[in-house]
């Protein structure tokens, strides 16, 4: 479907080069969604003791937010991509604040997960946002964006993923588990100034007849189901939630049916179709995230358990990890081409997966470090490539929403981590737990790296000014 081009406001930018006065609104906004989904890790035992809660019910404080960001990333970048980024952002950022005001005077674990849910709404509108601004951008002065612009993207999330905990942990020794919340409203505050005086304004997508396109509700909607119920299942993993598998396997047909008949749909199968290379792009992160959360949550508790390490010197045995994620997307992010990143990346995690098989209670600690260590390397290669990939392959009339279902492979990959995890360490974090989940990641890194080598398209992204493939 054909669209109209809609002309952006840019009273101030220079015409020719990329306006770096979005740059702010763009990193706080897409930082708001890492920040709360990390800073929470520290917040559930003092919540739980609270409101004298078992872990089991303070889980839900984070599941809350996977399932509603997996299913809220995309909706909310559809809605910019028809509406334009503006809007969302500015009532995004409105609804973290508050979220953090809930939490703030919530008196029971229901009100807090409330809370999230909230957060999470509000929080999946800042990526999308970013990554249509960095096309947008493009499409005005005519020239590539700076390839540091997506790089910082990712840095930010990788470095929030690090601060998050400790960040909480301060806020909480200062004034207490609510403060993890109420640091919403200051963020919040900071959004909307900055989004108000530097966000550009656009006009809503028209259609090739002028007018403008209609949100699909009832396909988001049916996306939104059968997403959360299945998801809800894998969380579980009890024999008598089967009903949900079925309430998904229906949502799911009737969203094709609704996709396939809807002008302007919320998920467009058929580019989708025609798109390998944007499918495999997903294909690709999903798998990624099944290795990189089946690493961080079955690790770190089998170094707890079985090594009897403290869960503050078992944290530090990520801080390797992290830090070279963090130095490799620093040092590889300027390049534009991607396929060696991919292939690197997708091997290493082949590799690491491998090791996990072999590792037990005589292995020695600095050979553990340099196994964290060695899983930043496609921390900080595959997450940024995927990212790039998508701003490349996505339609530019798309790209918010695009960007939004990676973000949703994400999350479903941790679930399905997740999910692995529950089950490998149903007994505890053994070795011979350990050896499972290693090799339910070992399948997922090599199904990963069969895809990447499968894909020749990835080759021409980034040899060219639009990346063409």
């Amino acid at each position: 479907m054909a669209v109209s081009a809609r002309p952006v406001s840019v009273a101030s930018a220079n015409q020719t080069s990329f306006d770096r006065r979005l740059i702010a609104p763009m990193v706080l906004g897409s930082a708001l969604n890492p920040v709360n989904s990390s800073i929470i890790a520290v917040s559930l035992v003092p919540i739980g003791q609270a409101f004298d809660a078992s872990p089991a019910r303070t889980a839900w404080l984070v599941s809350a937010l996977y399932l509603v960001t997996a299913i809220g990333q995309p909706v909310a970048g559809r809605l910019v991509d028809v509406l334009g980024p503006r809007r969302l952002y500015l009532v995004g950022t409105a609804l973290v604040g508050l979220a953090g005001v809930i939490g703030l005077v919530a008196q029971d674990l229901g009100t807090l997960v409330a809370a999230r849910v909230v957060l999470g709404v509000g929080t999946c509108a800042g990526y999308p946002t970013a990554m249509y601004l960095i096309r947008s951008e493009e499409r005005r002065t005519g020239a590539a964006s700076p390839a540091g612009v997506l790089t910082l993207l990712a840095v930010t999330g990788q470095t929030i993923a690090v601060l998050g905990p400790t960040l909480g942990g301060l806020l909480i020794g200062v004034a207490g588990w609510r403060s993890t919340f109420a640091v919403n409203i200051p963020l919040a505050v900071a959004c909307l100034w900055l989004g108000r005086r530097r966000l550009p304004r656009h006009e809503a997508l028209r259609d090739e007849g002028a007018e403008p396109v209609r949100f699909d509700l009832a396909g988001a909607l049916l996306f939104g189901v059968g997403l959360v119920t299945g998801l809800l299942f894998l969380m579980e993993r009890r024999a008598d939630l089967w009903p949900l598998l079925a309430v998904a396997a229906v949502s799911l047909v009737l969203f094709v049916y609704v996709e396939l008949r809807f002008t302007g749909p919320f998920v467009d199968l058929r580019l989708l179709g025609a798109n390998p290379a944007l499918v495999a792009t997903y294909a690709r992160h999903l798998l990624a995230a099944v290795v990189t959360y089946a690493f961080i949550f079955g690790f770190t508790q089998w170094l707890q358990e079985t090594r009897e390490m403290e869960p503050g010197v078992a944290g530090l045995m990520s801080v390797p990890m992290f830090a070279t994620a963090i130095l490799v997307s620093l040092l590889t992010g300027r390049r534009p081409q991607i396929r060696g990143k991919l292939v690197v990346g997708a091997t290493v995690q082949v590799v690491v997966s491998a090791l996990l098989l072999v590792v037990d209670a005589r292995t020695p600690v600095w050979a553990l470090a340099l196994l964290a260590l060695a899983f930043g390397i496609p921390q900080g290669l595959i997450g940024l490539a995927n990212q790039n990939a998508v701003y490349h392959q996505a339609p530019p009339e798309r790209i918010a929403s695009s960007a939004g279902l990676l973000r949703t492979a994400m999350y479903v990959g941790a679930v399905v981590a997740a999910t692995a995890t529950g089950t490998f360490l149903h007994a505890g974090a053994t070795t011979s737990g350990l050896h499972g989940l290693g090799a339910c990641a070992l399948v997922a890194a090599v199904l990963g790296l069969v895809i990447t080598l499968a894909d020749r398209s990835l080759g021409r992204v980034g040899r060219s000014p639009r990346g063409q493939e």
